[in-house]
Formats: structure tokens, sequence, C-alpha cells
């Protein structure tokens, strides 16, 4: 399997379902139209620009488009690529109507498109599996009082706070954040 170096952006959920069948990679998730409103999200995925650089890899409906824009502009200066899918008309398999413009998204196009555009993206690809890194566990989260204990919801903001990044992360998404932007030697 081909892995990315980068975080993958893209806009729901099932379009990182699709393309970790695809590439071995870190994904986030804008939650759609939901980007525009969320301060502490656009302050995270600085942050991973900065850090390790994103793609940005959004539908190629004019939704996509104002959210890849949007993405572009407060991420300006940092390491950002465009990973672009073709305009093909029909509908994801799930859906039982074709979205508002009739063309599929991400989560509807194939391996090879896919591929395709993460390779013109510029992003790092890798024929390797990604060197793997002592990941940090919930029981981690744990034991460093950020989950499970008594004001463990409190010591979690005050941390997340400190580091500028939303304070609304549940312990399982501070997981996946965790991992996006340190390791468990810095969680020490």
């Amino acid at each position: 399997m081909i892995s990315i170096k980068e975080t993958i952006i893209v806009e729901g959920e099932y379009d990182k379902i699709k393309i970790l069948s695809v590439v071995d990679a870190n994904i986030l998730v804008t939650g759609g139209f939901r980007i525009f409103k969320d301060k502490e999200m656009q302050s995270l995925i600085r942050k991973i620009a900065q850090k390790e650089g994103i793609v940005i890899f959004t539908d190629s409906d004019r939704a996509g488009f104002l959210i890849r824009n949007f993405l572009k502009n407060t991420t300006a200066g940092e390491r950002v690529y465009h990973a672009f899918i073709p305009e093909i008309k029909g509908k994801e398999k799930r859906k039982a109507v074709p979205g508002k413009e009739g063309i599929l998204g991400v989560e509807g196009m194939g391996e090879t498109i896919l591929l395709d555009a993460l390779r013109r993206s510029g992003a790092t690809l890798s024929d390797e599996e990604r060197k793997e890194k002592e990941n940090i566990t919930k029981l981690d989260l744990y034991h460093a009082g950020f989950y499970g204990k008594e004001n463990s919801r409190q010591k979690r903001e005050e941390f997340l706070k400190r580091k500028g990044m939303p304070v609304r992360i549940s312990a399982n998404m501070l997981v996946e954040v965790m991992n996006l932007l340190f390791d468990k030697k810095d969680l020490e």
C-alpha cells in the first residue's frame, strides 16, 4: 500500500473511509461547511500544515471548491498541496439520488483516479509502509489524567487551550489529534 507523509484533509467521513482503502495516511475530516465557523479546527489544520503539510482533497463541486479555497486562505504560507478529482456524472452508491450538481465526490471515485490525484498533488508518496511510531493510546491519556479521572475534562481542555487546539475535542478525537501532532515521548 502507498503511504502519504502529509495529512489529507477531506470533507466527510465517507471520503476518509474511501481514501483509507487506497493509501496509508493521516486523514482529518472538516465536516463540510462546519469548517467555516470552527476557529479551533482551523487552528488545528494550520498547526498540522506547519508541522508536516496537508493535502486538501475535496469534491469537484461548488461546495468542495468553497471549502478548498477557504482552507487555502486559512493555511496561506504553509505546506499545502491540492488533490483534484475529475467531474464525473453519477451518484455515490450509498445515496438514493445524485448530489445537487450530479457529479461524483471523492467517495465515489475509483482507486486509480484517487492515486493519480494524489500523485499530481505533489504530496510525498512512498511505496513503503510508513514507519510505525509509538502511537498515543486512550490508556496513555488516562495515565496523563486527560480521560476517565476526576477533573480529566477540565485538564484536557486546559491542555488543548495552551496548545491552541479545539477545546471541545472528545477523548477519542484527542487520541487521533495527538497522534497527528505529537508522539508518545511528547506526551510524557
